[in-house]
């Protein structure tokens, strides 16, 4: 097998290591800003295309369900078959969607600009995930964040360059950017062959014992099925906000374009603060506490959002990004424990879940806004935390690796 859990190593002060590290979260940052784009344009595109919010959902769901089917299956062939020349080819077909999104003149070519920028993410997930993993050190929760933040950090960025760069130069503007993912292109040739490298010197080397004894296989079913509604639900809230806050901000509070996305990148920014933090927090007090606080905690938060004013309304969507995003980390390095050897397949199923949950999300929110309004989604969606609870029946995995 290709890829398995790597030693344990705490001399992370080798500069190789986060030099790896920081490269893939540098083109996580490109490929998330070229996805975050698609969505920060949606108040440009519904009016230039005349759309309903169900189209709008089903945009979203075209790219995220793209990447979620394809995510887990990339993952899991790339276990036994690691490529490390596919990190371009992926951030390649972005850069093709981009330019499809640019020059659409109709609702179905958005549809396939929308579907490629979901098939370059379905290729950079899972092996680009591995990658941070291997570079890791053992500090499997820094390295995740470190990562994930790259990629929070483009989605937040993305509506401040739609609002002062798209809005104003208008739908073709969005081709501008392809010269970012030019730039991840020729990164990711480096990374590509730092990847190769590594895996020639783990040729033959003998792997070191799992870090957790092995569980009953129910009680790793049970635990990998909580984490898959721990991510359903987090990720239906987010895309309530990521693809719906601008239009609620407009709706309810009357603020232009501008100020509706530049409120959606506060509250993205404030998501990239939290993965970090939970990554931190996770390799100190275990993965297992920072999901306890994430999912549950957030909870009062998310019920007050219907009901605040202008300025609460901006002061709650950043503490629900900052204490709700602090999850994802933390579950993909759960689930990987849970299932040594599958790092791939385990964050492109986690990833892909997120995309395609969100996705789901995004059309059926859409189609609810449309019969029952937009306050009415945002209103729904509160009660999803509650979904926490079942973070009980996860194991302890602390315990599993004193064992161990």
């Amino acid at each position: 097998m290709a890829d398995t859990t790597i030693p344990a190593r705490h001399s992370t002060a080798d500069g190789t290591v986060f030099a790896i590290i920081l490269a893939v979260s540098l083109c996580h940052f490109i490929n998330d800003v070229m996805q975050s784009l698609l969505a920060a344009i949606y108040p440009l595109l519904k009016d230039g295309y005349n759309l309903d919010f169900w189209q709008i959902g089903i945009l979203t769901l075209a790219f995220q369900g793209t990447a979620s089917l394809l995510q887990p299956v990339i993952g899991l062939y790339t276990d036994k078959r690691p490529l490390p020349y596919s990190l371009p080819i992926g951030m390649s077909s972005s850069l093709v969607g981009l330019v499809v999104l640019a020059f659409a003149h109709s609702y179905p070519v958005l549809v396939m600009g929308s579907m490629l920028i979901g098939l370059g993410s379905a290729v950079f997930h899972p092996e680009s995930s591995r990658v941070a993993r291997l570079a890791s050190g053992g500090r499997f929760g820094l390295a995740q964040s470190v990562f994930q933040l790259g990629g929070n950090f483009g989605q937040a960025i993305g509506p401040l360059l739609a609002a002062f760069i798209v809005v104003p130069f208008g739908q073709q503007s969005v081709s501008w950017f392809t010269v970012g993912s030019m730039v991840g292109i020729v990164v990711l040739l480096r990374v590509s062959r730092w990847y190769a490298g590594h895996l020639r010197d783990r040729v033959g080397r003998k792997m070191p014992p799992p870090m957790f004894l092995p569980m009953p296989r129910a009680r790793v079913i049970t635990a990998l099925v909580v984490l898959t509604i721990l991510t359903f639900s987090k990720n239906i809230y987010m895309a309530s906000l990521s693809s719906y806050y601008t239009f609620y901000a407009i709706d309810r509070f009357g603020v232009s374009v501008q100020g509706s996305q530049l409120m959606l990148f506060a509250f993205l920014a404030a998501s990239a603060a939290g993965l970090v933090l939970g990554g931190l927090f996770g390799d100190r007090f275990g993965a297992k506490t920072v999901i306890w606080f994430s999912i549950l905690g957030v909870l009062p938060f998310t019920l007050a959002l219907p009901y605040a004013n202008f300025f609460w309304t901006n002061v709650l969507a950043i503490l629900i990004g900052i204490i709700l995003s602090s999850a994802f980390s933390a579950i993909v390095v759960f689930a990987q424990e849970l299932v040594p050897g599958r790092v791939g397949l385990i964050a492109g199923i986690f990833f892909g879940l997120a995309f395609g949950f969100g996705g789901i999300g995004a059309a059926a929110l859409g189609v609810l806004a449309d019969q029952r309004g937009i306050e009415y989604v945002f209103w729904l969606c509160s009660f999803l935390p509650l979904l926490g609870l079942l973070t009980i029946f996860l194991p302890d995995m602390s315990r599993a690796s004193g064992r161990a």
